[in-house]
């Protein structure tokens, strides 16, 4: 029991009474300093410097949550970045095929607006046609188009664009139809000088950009810009429609025919799409009815080609006068 008495082992009881006088007075103190740090502010000052003096502490306690927050938003930011740049991107090639499309469409309106518009007040209907094939060689110069038998079309047919002649259908299948182009040299097409009135031939120079005019004489009254249009004769093509433009006239002393070239004012080189035309049979300008089919051959040429002559008129053959009676029976007999 002496054991219990030694400072060794001081009883349970004496250290419970120091501790609860060390809380008294800790208690009491605070009590003090807050009543004065409410009254005076004597400790605000303290809390400035321990707050100064803390920050590095707290800064460097929040650093790594804080930066790994950081990168863990950099690296979402990035990545929505990207999905957003790739959806942009998307959407850019979706906007960019629209416009071209859209520019497409507007482009073939256009075309459709300017074939329309260029129809001759002959035009009855018309119908466009799309260009599958083209044979440009210079020995010929021909187009596929789209439409055929089924959709009207018919041989020797006459097929312009927004600028002018193109040339005719040879060959109507059910859904195709074979053009020659005036420029092919089987080709002719007879024309008229619009400033003139002088009727001629435009000959194919086997050139989607020449025409050739080998039957005017030296002396004929043609110059370099003079405008081409189609005479009406033939039976296929209306008279007034634009052809060519003169581009250049040669007269030599020693030749009796001029040279001259002619630009096509249709794109043939170039055209997407053609126009049919049905022409209003009534109209002073149309075309007369064709009752033969035309040949590959000179096809717009039907009336320039080779023809019999018609027979000349024979007068009525005059009455017939009697006969002189012979010798004997103007004699009457003697008795």
């Amino acid at each position: 029991m002496a054991a219990f008495g030694t400072a060794a082992g001081r009883p349970l009881q004496g250290r419970d009474g120091a501790a609860g006088f060390r809380f008294t007075v800790y208690a009491a103190l605070a009590v003090v300093i807050m009543y004065l740090d409410q009254r005076q502010h004597y400790l605000e000052r303290l809390r400035y410097v321990l707050q100064a003096a803390a920050y590095p502490v707290q800064l460097a306690v929040n650093s790594p949550p804080a930066a790994w927050s950081s990168i863990r938003r950099s690296f979402e930011g990035r990545d929505q970045l990207q999905a957003e740049n790739a959806s942009l991107k998307a959407r850019q090639r979706d906007l960019e095929l629209r416009s071209m499309r859209y520019e497409d469409l507007a482009r073939e309106n256009a075309e459709l607006r300017g074939l329309r518009a260029a129809l001759p007040p002959v035009a009855d209907r018309w119908l466009p046609a799309e260009i599958v094939n083209v044979q440009l060689s210079s020995l010929r110069q021909r187009l596929l188009i789209d439409r055929g038998a089924v959709n009207g079309v018919f041989k020797g047919q006459a097929v312009l664009d927004d600028r002018g002649l193109i040339g005719q259908t040879t060959n109507v299948g059910p859904w195709s139809a074979e053009v020659i182009l005036i420029t092919d040299p089987e080709h002719g097409t007879p024309v008229r000088i619009e400033r003139t009135g002088l009727r001629t031939i435009a000959v194919g120079a086997g050139d989607a950009t020449s025409l050739a005019l080998p039957y005017l004489p030296a002396n004929a009254d043609i110059k370099q810009g003079d405008l081409l249009v189609t005479s009406g004769l033939g039976g296929v093509f209306p008279h007034g429609y634009p052809v060519a433009r003169v581009t250049e006239v040669h007269r030599e002393a020693v030749q009796p025919l001029a040279q001259v070239r002619a630009a096509p004012l249709a794109h043939i080189g170039t055209d997407s799409e053609v126009m049919l035309v049905w022409f209003r049979p009534d109209h002073p300008a149309a075309p007369a009815p064709q009752t033969a089919t035309v040949n590959g051959v000179k096809a717009g040429n039907a009336a320039l080609q080779p023809q019999a002559a018609p027979p000349r008129p024979t007068a009525a053959p005059a009455p017939a006068m009697p006969k002189p009676a012979p010798e004997a029976a103007r004699t009457a007999p003697r008795t």
